[in-house]
């Protein structure tokens, strides 16, 4: 399949959200972090670059990078004038263990019940596909859209975005623009409208502690020799004080409490613990004492132990005491931390927590990100916020995204503002078994974003 070459006709516009098509994406194995699905990851940008001529993209062509494919595409308004938005998403999906899936295997896509069940349905192709979903919406009635738009769909987000920096250099003409939209986010609910004005950075790192030169019996040296996964134990216990606040020198400079706004928002947000729980899969509600659940989830960092690893997995532990232990932690930062002072605090942090005669190592991924806030004066979040509360038939209201997103680097490098929105829910499952993405909840994202483009000329002419 080419990567460019002529357009070919648009599909019929009479139903906008096609979801044939996202079920057939869906069942392309797309996982970033397997390096046997590097052929997949690429089937999945050329079946996109393909779909977005098909949707009428005149301009849709297959990126190489040093690793793996984005795809971008562009459809240019009637006036040369008009807005340009840039839609940044990507379709590479997370690792799938298709022992841990039930209802369908993980890239067996199946619908049932109003979900599309499979890897990658709610993130992020749902959320792309309903972009392509606004635009016929959007064209069914005139013979160009009201803004330029364009798409950067990269394939290495689940891997850190590794080479996202070389693509927007690259191609920083192509990808200029007015404003940028991030669609790699959740909505609170489909009966409460919500736009996402904010996301957290984060800083992901490798701690190994070793405590021997090779792995010890423990009827030889039990009690008297290191035990280096006792030694990450201790250590993880002291990331955090007894009220879950995080212990790194610094960390909380930058940290300022929820405006009275947004505090006021998530307050009046129906908000049931149970309820809740029960739709994460969560056993229990824990985090910095003092702030609700969805204050955590969005205004307050966080440290997480993401893996931990010790001694054998393979076979029987055989009485031995390992020689090293690992866990890999991912801080997760709010507006006005920065990820690399934050990265130094953590460094500074095992300094002086060290004890003689264990080593220690501590490696700081380079795909650390800044977190970023939305100008809450911006006239595109006031066209959004308004589209959003066109099609759900309600005001919406401010919430931010407990994940990360390149929104920060995206906004230097475009020397715009960011948007978000998306289509998932916090019960799709991202990155777990089952995944699945509510139909109702795309067709109306399909709504809101057509909205959108219909408000989003006279905000920023």
């Amino acid at each position: 399949m080419s990567a460019t070459g002529p357009a070919t006709p648009r599909d019929a516009p009479t139903e906008p959200l096609a979801l044939d098509a996202l079920t057939e994406w869906v069942g392309v194995p797309s996982v970033s972090s397997d390096p046997d699905r590097a052929e997949d990851v690429r089937r999945s940008a050329h079946w996109l670059a393909d779909r977005l001529r098909r949707s009428g993209l005149p301009r849709a062509a297959v990126w190489e990078t040093d690793g793996l494919p984005a795809v971008y595409g562009c459809l240019p308004a009637a006036d040369p004038d008009a807005p340009v938005l840039l839609v940044y998403s990507h379709h590479d999906v997370h690792a799938a263990d298709a022992s841990e899936w039930r209802v369908t295997a993980p890239f067996s896509p199946l619908r049932r019940d109003g979900r599309l069940y499979g890897r990658g349905s709610s993130d992020a192709k749902g959320q792309i596909m309903a972009h392509l979903g606004a635009v016929r919406a959007h064209l069914a009635n005139r013979p160009a859209p009201a803004v330029t738009v364009r798409y950067l769909i990269e394939g290495e987000e689940e891997i850190g975005s590794v080479h996202l920096a070389d693509l927007l250099s690259e191609h920083a003409d192509e990808l200029s623009a007015d404003v940028v939209m991030v669609s790699d986010t959740m909505l609170w609910s489909l009966r409460e409208p919500t736009v996402c004005t904010t996301v957290r950075g984060s800083v992901t790192a490798s701690l190994t502690v070793r405590g021997a030169e090779r792995d010890l019996h423990s009827g030889a040296v039990s009690g008297a020799a290191a035990d280096a996964a006792l030694e990450l134990g201790r250590l993880l216990c002291l990331l955090t004080d007894d009220s879950r606040r995080i212990t790194l020198p610094g960390f909380y400079d930058a940290v300022a409490a929820p405006g009275p706004e947004l505090r006021a928002s998530l307050d009046s947000l129906p908000f049931e613990l149970p309820g809740w729980l029960a739709e994460t899969g969560t056993f229990r509600a824990d985090g910095e004492e003092g702030f609700t659940a969805p204050e955590r989830l969005w205004t307050r960092p966080a440290v997480e132990v993401a893996r931990l690893t010790a001694g054998r997995t393979d076979a029987p532990s055989l009485g031995l005491i390992p020689a090293e232990a690992g866990a890999d932690l991912l801080l997760r930062l709010v507006p006005h931390q920065r990820a690399d002072e934050v990265a130094d605090q953590l460094r500074a942090w095992l300094a002086g927590h060290r004890r003689p005669g264990f080593g220690y190592e501590l490696e700081i991924s380079s795909t650390i990100s800044d977190p970023y806030r939305t100008p809450e004066r911006h006239p595109a979040l006031a066209a959004l916020t308004r589209a959003v509360g066109r099609a759900y038939g309600s005001p919406a209201r401010p919430i931010g995204n407990g994940g990360a997103a390149p929104a920060a680097q995206l906004a230097r490098a475009c020397d715009a503002p960011v948007l978000f929105f998306g289509t998932g829910l916090p019960g799709d499952g991202w990155h777990g078994p089952d995944e699945s993405a509510g139909i109702e909840a795309l067709r109306l994202g399909v709504r809101a974003l057509a909205a959108f483009l219909e408000e989003l000329p006279s905000g920023l002419r």
